[in-house]
């Protein structure tokens, strides 16, 4: 698992759009909202949204944390991309991107529809 993976995959849900924020972090959004933040300078480091039984069993990982600034909405950010297998990314980012898409205003998921 690396960035380029990521970004490919990321890329491939629907109405998904990437930015560069904070200098160095590849953001992935719906809607302009965050669901996936990557960041590409130096080390591996990602930073997803979980639904909340996920958020604690997944932050007792290694390499899995919550993510600062974004804890409290069940936010982790994982720093070794072997800390979840391949299947285990695809589900987790799917499940970040359909968390953010559910908190979106009416209006606006009737537009990208």
């Amino acid at each position: 698992m690396n960035v380029e993976w990521l970004q490919k995959y990321c890329l491939s849900l629907p109405h998904v759009t990437e930015d560069v924020k904070w200098d160095d972090n590849l953001c992935f959004l719906i809607a302009e909202k965050i669901f996936c933040l990557a960041h590409f300078g130096g080390d591996f480091a990602c930073a997803l949204k979980v639904n909340e039984e996920d958020f604690f069993e997944l932050t007792e990982r290694d390499g899995i944390i919550q993510a600062s600034h974004f804890a409290r909405n069940k936010w982790i950010a994982i720093s070794e991309s072997s800390s979840l297998t391949k299947k285990e990314w695809e589900h987790y980012l799917k499940q970040s991107y359909e968390l953010v898409k559910a908190k979106l205003p009416k209006k606006v998921l009737s537009q990208l529809n």
